[in-house]
């Protein structure tokens, strides 16, 4: 068996910044994981809906891999990726990094790892690989679906061979960077801002503010738009609180980045955003609450509630990315 010594496990709660963690932290880079969301400009809103689709999906970050390599850009760290058409390439470059002494990132489809109890098709999942035998590959996932796991090598080939939304070809990645790396102020604001910037001018209604705000016009409708409402409904919330997003939908793992930047930067602006993205956490977590009830009751007023409070919470985040966006107007 082959495996890298010091590998720092942590009860983190989003498969990409518990992988990057993961890889940081085993060169002596010690961020928070809110600070690896927030760095790495992770918020984001997307309604998605479509023909092809069983059912609505609320999206609550950048796509899969994005926030990588926003993450390597703000910090200047070095980000090497491989992806190759062919299994044999693909899993030699993964060898060649561990038996190197150095954990790996996978990009891959969860739905074929051994240790997920829920079968779903997500082919942006994201886990740090540290070991492996001839049976087995030594994985770090989200506290949810264990910390330090293990599943079959032939489970892990077909994960990464997946072929559809958010998959990638065999991608595998290292995260390079100084010991003791610095967060400076700067750095900071410039995450924040960007994060901003991209929130308040979406280029389609579907995302940012406006995809908020357009949700909140349309899930009042989908206990009609819904086949198997008792079924889809309560998944949809589940999406929303547990599926590695921190709890309503990633606003909690942004809340405490600003908290934590915070104590970095001294700005009412800051103040003020993350004040606001606080009382959206909670509004979230109403509306992941109110989805469910509707789910399980058929009762239409409990997504009408929902459509309201999502309106008032484009509102809210509209309100706190404004500000945010003004970082660095009151001077150092």
């Amino acid at each position: 068996m082959t495996t890298v010594n010091g590998i720092d496990v942590r009860a983190t709660q989003h498969c990409e910044t518990t992988a990057l963690g993961v890889l940081l932290r085993h060169q002596g880079i010690d961020l928070s994981e809110p600070m690896l969301f927030g760095l790495g400009r992770g918020l984001s809103f997307i309604y998605w809906d479509s023909k092809s689709m069983g059912f609505p999906f609320l999206g609550g970050r950048v796509k899969p891999f994005e926030l990588s390599r926003n993450l390597a850009d703000v910090l200047g760290l070095e980000l090497q990726v491989w992806e190759t058409a062919s299994p044999r390439k693909g899993w030699a470059n993964v060898v060649e990094v561990i038996d190197a002494g150095r954990p790996v990132g996978l990009q891959l489809d969860s739905y074929y790892l051994d240790y997920f109890g829920t079968k779903v098709h997500f082919g942006g999942h994201v886990v740090a690989m540290y070991g492996y035998d001839d049976q087995l590959a030594h994985l770090v996932d989200t506290e949810q679906q264990g910390g330090a796991v293990s599943t079959g090598l032939d489970g892990l080939a077909r994960a990464r061979a997946a072929r559809g939304p958010m998959t990638a070809r065999h991608r595998s990645f290292t995260l390079t960077g100084q010991q003791d790396l610095p967060v400076p102020r700067d750095v900071v604001l410039a995450a924040i801002t960007a994060c901003a910037d991209t929130f308040l001018h979406p280029p389609i209604a579907n995302l940012g503010h406006r995809g908020i705000e357009k949700s909140g016009k349309l899930v009042p409708t989908w206990l009609r738009r819904s086949d198997d409402p008792r079924r889809d409904l309560p998944q949809a919330a589940l999406l929303m609180e547990r599926a590695g997003t921190g709890g309503a939908l990633f606003r909690n793992l942004y809340r405490d980045f600003l908290a934590e930047s915070a104590e970095l930067v001294d700005s009412d602006h800051l103040r003020t955003g993350h004040r606001l993205y606080a009382e959206a956490a909670g509004l979230w977590t109403q509306v992941a609450a109110l989805i469910t009830e509707a789910g399980e009751s058929g009762e239409e007023q409990c997504l009408v509630r929902a459509g309201a409070t999502l309106l008032e919470l484009s509102r809210i985040e509209h309100e706190a990315m404004r500000a945010l966006s003004r970082l660095g107007s009151e001077g150092p």
